[in-house]
């Protein structure tokens, strides 16, 4: 759906949820535990992050199954409570099973990165059990895993970790949940151009010409410039503008091939002039400080955004309660086989949960 929730450089939860699920159910954790070894996981990807100052999607590494791999390795090592010397070779056999390229974006591959990460965190975790080992120093070799993502030599492969275990970083970076199904490198723009629509009454039809302004590392993920189907329009900044000015939306409904070959909206995608800012967001690196967009209509007029520092639905400005039961419902709704409102409020009471199993079977 590419519906994710986002940190780290990444998307966090679609790499832990699973795996974290899958583990609980195995050993039969509860809601509690299973919030634990999220928490596990995150922090251990954001150990990883943090170790590294160059964009990892400049380099071609897809930072959600690079990273996402290792952090679900640590939080299916922690609900199966294995020991310290199997946790070591599970970690550092996951190092080795980490991959996943930015030139599949846009692609069916870029969902299976996720799916391969949260797998092999949990292989990796199997292997270690029936005594598989590993490099105990894989992450600081110099031909290891910290290494190989650095090209320019720029990671921390030396320093200890004393903040791993001692204080949250979940606090710090926190979880941005996406309030529209595209790459996440498009909602700052599409906040834009939907508060111009309604604060302005805009037609689609009026538009002239628009202009966008965005960071280089989100254009670098914005690769399908003139999309034909549902899944390449996910990696469009051309459809979702085009889409929330026709449509007034940008959602899963939106997302097909046949929306995405409208005439309208084929012929806004052609009216989108990008340009990039080299600034980097200091919250979220993959951004430029700020995004911008400005509608050219055809009574001379520009309106303009402004700056727009974050998305609706990032960290630091999260969604309502409303907004994600709705968004629950909205990626559900196909799903007729079960009761969405009971999972809602099981999902919603998560740490009172007493069996993972149960909650499979709800």
């Amino acid at each position: 759906l590419d519906f994710d929730d986002v940190a780290l450089g990444g998307h966090p939860s679609t790499v832990l949820v699973p795996a974290v699920l899958a583990a609980a159910e195995e050993v039969n954790a509860s809601g509690a535990e299973l919030l634990r070894a999220y928490l596990v996981g995150y922090e251990v990807w954001a150990e990883l992050f943090s170790r590294e100052t160059d964009a990892y999607h400049l380099k071609g590494w897809h930072p959600t199954a690079v990273l996402g791999t290792v952090g679900a390795c640590a939080a299916a090592a922690y609900l199966h409570r294995l020991p310290l010397a199997q946790i070591e070779h599970a970690l550092a056999l996951s190092a080795s099973m980490a991959s996943g390229l930015v030139a599949n974006f846009g692609t069916m591959t870029k969902p299976l990165h996720a799916g391969r990460a949260a797998a092999c965190g949990l292989e990796a975790v199997q292997f270690a059990k029936l005594g598989l080992t590993a490099a105990p120093d894989v992450f600081e070799h110099h031909a290891g895993y910290l290494a190989a993502l650095s090209p320019r030599g720029h990671a921390d492969r030396t320093s200890p970790c004393p903040q791993l275990g001692s204080t949250l970083r979940i606090l710090d970076y926190g979880l941005s949940i996406k309030k529209y199904p595209t790459c996440y490198a498009t909602h700052r723009v599409i906040d834009g151009v939907l508060d111009l629509k309604r604060e302005h009454g805009v037609e689609a039809s009026r538009v002239k010409a628009i202009r966008a302004r965005i960071g280089v590392a989100q254009a670098s993920m914005l690769r399908n410039h003139a999309p034909v189907t549902g899944l390449e329009a996910k990696f469009s900044l051309e459809f979702a503008v085009a889409s929330a000015l026709v449509h007034g939306r940008v959602g899963l409904n939106e997302l097909t091939d046949s929306v995405v070959n409208e005439v309208p909206i084929r012929a806004l995608m052609q009216r989108l002039d990008i340009s990039t800012d080299d600034s980097r967001c200091t919250v979220e690196p993959i951004f430029a400080m700020n995004d911008r967009v400005q509608l050219e209509l055809d009574d001379g007029r520009v309106l303009d955004s402004g700056d727009i520092r974050f998305a609706r639905g990032n960290a630091k400005l999260i969604l309502s309660e409303q907004e994600m039961r709705t968004k629950f419902m909205d990626c559900t709704q196909r799903q007729s086989d079960i009761d969405r409102e009971a999972l809602w409020g099981h999902v919603s009471l998560l740490e009172q949960v007493s069996s993972a199993r149960a909650l499979a079977a709800a």
